[in-house]
């Protein structure tokens, strides 16, 4: 029975692996397959796919920076820079504040604090393989911004509505307080033509954040000020790293810099979409992965206070950020 056990979780691993390198598998049905697979039945392969998660992540952010175009990105977000800024750092300070009331893990308030101020997956995506979170905690990061992905995706129209917000500002508020930008690119259609062009181009310019951020993440963990936060992780990290190890700079978000450049100034489009849907379908299927690499009782220790601070932090950027686009001249 075992055996059987493990053939049909393999099974089902390869079918949905295979399912989630198509343009029909959305992004957190890949996360979602991966973990009922491996909560219901186990992962006979987990050593394989955990050694296969990490890099198959950094290459596929890699990929994504292909579908960039530099000129068009920072002339949009040139205009909104100071509002991005604002809600990117205030939603970082913030999402620790949570986290410290709420005794979140320092890794996965990270990452859900990431996720939030910039741009949702990619963002949790750079920013796990450099703060060396495990896949509980991306885990839990990942399915946190998906779900209010779906509710920011249904509710932010009548929300914008209600509060009289123009076309261009309902854009602004969608790119900023909206985590994905399949979510404020489905929202702004909705909301109009203008809503729809203005949120897209905004949307790209804070994604530009995760450049910077990654690498500050990366030094931050290996700072004294990280290995002193949450003295109660000891419980759930078994990680034995030092924080005075060496800090290797994420050499993936480099690339993601030299590929924007590429898909800038030299003129392939064709080569260039492809490579940016490679990166997406090869992000869909690390997403599947990770959800694989959950386990019973790692789930248990992690516990809901991630997802908790997720909602409550989303709840005050989102607030935060209309107030301010409300109050902004655009």
């Amino acid at each position: 029975m075992p055996n059987l056990s493990k053939s049909l979780a393999s099974l089902l691993l390869i079918a949905a692996a295979g399912f989630a390198l198509t343009p029909w598998c959305e992004p957190a049905v890949a996360l979602v397959s991966g973990a009922a697979i491996a909560l219901l039945l186990g992962n006979p392969h987990a050593n394989l796919t955990r050694r296969w998660t990490k890099d198959l992540l950094r290459w596929s952010v890699v990929l994504l920076g292909f579908g960039m175009n530099l000129v068009t990105v920072l002339k949009a977000g040139r205009d909104g820079i100071g509002l991005t800024a604002v809600t990117i750092f205030s939603s970082l300070a913030i999402g620790i504040g949570i986290a410290k009331l709420l005794r979140v893990p320092r890794n996965s308030a990270l990452l859900i604090s990431v996720g939030t101020a910039i741009c949702g997956g990619s963002a949790i995506a750079a920013v796990a393989p450099v703060i060396e979170a495990d896949d509980d905690e991306t885990s839990i990061a990942l399915s946190t911004v998906f779900l209010l992905n779906a509710v920011g995706l249904l509710i932010f129209p009548p929300l914008g509505h209600r509060l009289g917000l123009s076309q261009e500002k309902f854009g602004y508020w969608a790119a900023l307080a909206i985590h994905d930008t399949s979510s404020v690119v489905g929202a702004a259609a909705k909301y109009g033509t203008i809503a729809l062009v203005t949120g897209t181009t905004v949307k790209l310019a804070r994604a530009l954040w995760i450049v910077p951020v990654t690498l500050i993440a990366a030094r931050w963990r290996r700072s004294e000020y990280w290995s002193k936060q949450h003295q109660f992780d000891a419980e759930i990290d078994t990680s034995e790293d030092s924080p005075q190890t060496k800090l290797t700079l994420p050499w993936f978000i480099l690339w993601y810099v030299v590929a924007a450049t590429a898909a800038t100034y030299i003129a392939l489009p064709q080569a260039w979409h492809a490579l940016s849907t490679l990166g997406r379908r090869g992000l869909t299927l690390s997403l599947l992965l990770i959800g694989a690499g959950m386990t019973r009782s790692a789930l248990h220790k992690v516990g809901l206070r991630p997802m908790i601070m997720g909602i409550l932090l989303w709840m005050v950027a989102a607030t935060l950020s209309a107030l301010l686009v409300n109050s902004h001249a655009v």
